[in-house]
């Protein structure tokens, strides 16, 4: 009898990415300086424990032996034989990278970095070494032989064992690693054949193994079954040298031997799904709930619009009111409908903050400096697939933070700070947003140099003038960097128009505020969802486009006297204190349109970012909300669309993405200034 183990190990990996998580977090949670918590030390070892116990279950015997070797020197620390310094929480952290590294191996059926895990294997092993040899020294001193030390274990499972994928042939491997191993099978207690149940366990076992372990080693093992069988662990008597191998019994026990090696995790192919989707994701059981009951709701409705329609026929009487009441509720329906599917993926954004605590730990002790983290709102949820992709900005942004804001200790001493700068995330929702903040407390961007480099980079001429706050926008421009050396970590000018670019797919946006000495702000404004937006339908010409509601600002009709326009350009506007230009939108897309003069069509005014524009169309339609499709997927990507809908009456439109729609326009403006330039030089 066999249970297919296969089905359970998709949730084996994901649990192991959690518990690695909280391990990593445990850890760096620990100040070396104040004395031990000896409950963290427990928990970072029960994690331990877990993933090694299951490794020994799915079959990862690489990660179960490396595991267990955290497992021995975490061990030695709780029982008070090791102190737990700076050195071993840093060996630590290194372990749990190797543990995810080959759990991602083995989700990808890829094969982990074999000198890294030798590296750290190799330290690990002096450190839990060189004191087993220590004891091993001083056992020897008193005349015991540790060798000799023999255990029998008596295995009896109930019946159901199997029923939660457990496999003791499992277990008996990992008992085989300990030392040396026999296994004796009591089937006195099978039923006859016509009475067996194939998923019911009925064998039972006497263990005999030989090895230098302690009797809570062997009963760690069997703490995942603990409730599901008779044990016994108990030491044996002497055993002589001689007598190592089982000698055959005549009539019983049938003799078993413990399972053949199976696959190390670096060679153990899952069906190669990527480590960066799972494929799976966890819902809680309240929103289960609340779908279940939408879903009820909307049989009632669609019972009382079909008791209606049977009216109509019956009675042939005016039952439109009735109707329409039917519709509307169908409506609410749908929409609470819709809101509870997309709360099923929605996550808490601590999975992406959960990866800076490391980073800060890491880069501040390669450069030198003290920072303390915060984060704030860290159970603000949003859309699976927008936090997926937020991690990256994210960590990007931590790391220049680290690398070009905050100061040394002796530089802010000098500045009049405190030592230890502060670098702090937040994330809140704010107008159907979730607003990603990054602060940090430290010398700000040297607005000075940046205009100086963008001038040398031809960016900007010698005769543009900036604000700072314009000044702090060029760091988004590709090749240019704040930084005055170029390190590993950063300072080639290639990372935040990048970051840039990819909260812009995202349909959000990027900003920066930074006051010169008191630090910098990033904050990032995202859609909370990537399947679906509220937009505003515009008309041009036979064509209809979606804008997306969050970045419009306002709708209008142009005034005369406050179009201008500049040479070669078709168009600004004058919105009270400021000027904006004037995008045409059947200009940028090429298509026919009605009306000609700005006066005579609508101004839609969008920001993206700190920048804004007015889209000039033909007409207002409505706002709905709309499903997004891919563009790229279906089609092609085009520039400035973001993706298309499908509207109520079947036709496709486009939905525009505002940043790239700004860049055309931009385009635009500079091919009109050429073509009058040529123009008045003919």
């Amino acid at each position: 009898m066999s249970i297919d183990l296969s089905k359970f190990v998709e949730t084996y990996l994901d649990e192991t990415g959690e518990r690695l998580e909280f391990i990593e977090a445990q850890l760096l949670s620990i100040d070396t300086a104040d004395a031990l918590d000896a409950e963290t030390v427990n928990a970072i070892f029960r994690a331990a424990h877990s993933i090694k116990g299951g490794a020994g279950t799915f079959g990862f015997t690489a990660v179960s032996d490396f595991t267990h070797l955290v497992e021995t020197l975490l061990d030695e620390i709780r029982a008070g034989q090791r102190e737990f310094s700076a050195e071993i929480v840093d060996l630590l952290l290194e372990s749990k990278d190797v543990i995810a590294g080959m759990i991602r191996a083995a989700r990808d059926g890829g094969v982990f970095d074999a000198d890294t895990v030798a590296h750290v294997r190799e330290e690990l092993e002096r450190l839990v070494g060189g004191s087993h040899e220590e004891t091993a020294g001083a056992q020897a001193a008193d005349g015991e032989d540790a060798q000799a030390a023999a255990w029998r274990i008596r295995f009896a499972p109930y019946p159901h064992l199997m029923e939660f994928g457990n496999d003791p042939l499992r277990m008996f491997e990992v008992l085989s690693e300990m030392g040396d191993l026999e296994v004796e099978a009591d089937v006195s207690g099978l039923p006859s054949l016509d009475e067996l149940n194939a998923r019911e366990m009925h064998t039972r076992w006497t263990l005999t193994l030989r090895a230098d372990v302690e009797h809570n080693e062997i009963a760690e093992l069997f703490e995942w079954v603990e409730d599901d069988c008779d044990l016994s662990i108990e030491r044996a008597e002497e055993v002589e040298d001689e007598s190592r191998h089982i000698e055959e019994v005549e009539d019983e026990p049938t003799k078993a031997s413990a399972p053949a090696e199976t696959p190390t995790a670096a060679g153990r192919s899952t069906g190669g799904r990527s480590a960066a989707s799972s494929g799976s994701i966890r819902v809680s059981i309240d929103k289960i709930d609340s779908l279940i009951n939408i879903a009820g709701e909307l049989v009632i409705t669609q019972s009382m619009l079909d008791q209606t329609s049977t009216d109509m026929e019956e009675h042939g009487v005016d039952l439109l009111e009735k109707l329409r009441d039917g519709l509307a509720q169908l409506e609410r329906n749908t929409r609470e409908l819709q809101e509870g599917v997309m709360r099923i993926r929605m996550v808490p954004i601590s999975f992406a903050f959960n990866r800076v605590p490391r980073l800060v730990h890491d880069l501040s002790a390669k450069f030198g400096k003290q920072i303390d983290l915060g984060i704030n709102g860290e159970q603000t949820e949003l859309d699976k697939t927008v936090m997926e992709k937020l991690g990256d900005p994210l960590v990007h942004l931590v790391r220049n933070a680290i690398d070009h804001g905050i100061e040394t200790p002796e530089e802010r001493l000098a500045a009049g700070k405190p030592a230890v700068g502060t670098i702090e995330l937040s994330a809140f929702h704010e107008g159907g947003k979730i607003v990603v903040e990054i602060k940090d407390d430290g010398a700000g961007l040297n607005t000075e140099a940046i205009v100086a480099k963008a001038r040398a980079a031809g960016v900007l001429t010698d005769s543009d003038s900036v604000t700072d706050a314009q000044a702090g926008e060029l760091i988004f421009h590709p090749g240019l960097s704040t930084a005055s050396e170029v390190s590993d970590v950063s300072g080639r000018g290639v990372g935040m128009d990048v970051v840039r670019r990819n909260i812009n797919s995202l349909g959000g946006s990027v900003t920066v505020d930074s006051k010169r000495g008191q630090g910098t702000t990033f904050t990032i404004r995202l859609p909370l969802t990537l399947a679906i937006l509220d937009g505003q339908l515009v008309q041009v010409g036979e064509q209809v486009y979606v804008v997306p509601l969050l970045s419009i600002v306002e709708s209008l009709q142009p005034r005369d006297e406050f179009i201008k326009s500049l040479s070669g350009s078709r168009g600004i506007y004058k919105l009270r204190d400021e000027y904006i230009p004037v995008i045409r939108v059947h200009e940028v897309f090429d298509v026919d349109h009605e009306c000609e003069e700005l006066t005579e069509g609508l101004l839609v005014v969008v920001e993206n970012g700190k920048q804004r524009a007015g889209l000039f169309v033909d007409d207002l339609l409505g706002q709905q909300q709309v499903v997004i499709k891919s563009l790229e997927e279906n089609f092609k990507r085009v520039e400035g669309v973001s993706g298309a809908t499908i509207l109520g009456d079947g036709t496709v439109a486009l939905i525009l993405d505002i940043g790239g729609l700004m860049r055309l326009g931009r385009n635009q403006a500079r091919a009109n200034i050429a073509t009058a330039n040529t123009a008045a030089t003919a």
